[in-house]
């Protein structure tokens, strides 16, 4: 998995919290989980631990490691 950066200055940011505080530039950022296949926004589906990914549009679940992971300024 390449590496998620934050959109303002290029921080390396974490990809497992949905949004966050950039360390370097306090900028507020969301964090989306993208298919691999068909582009579109994955649900985080989180029980007992362990996270999984759904898509509602493909109708199955997405591997995380296969997740592509998308920063955006909130």
């Amino acid at each position: 998995m390449e590496a998620l950066l934050c959109p303002s200055c290029q921080a390396e940011l974490d990809a497992r919290s949905k949004e966050q505080t950039c360390g370097q530039c306090q900028a507020h950022v969301r964090v989306t989980a993208i298919c691999p296949t068909c582009q579109q926004e994955l649900e985080r589906l989180q029980a007992c631990g362990a996270v999984d990914y759904f898509c509602n549009h493909c109708n199955s679940l997405v591997s995380k490691r296969t997740v592509q992971f998308k920063a955006a300024l909130v």
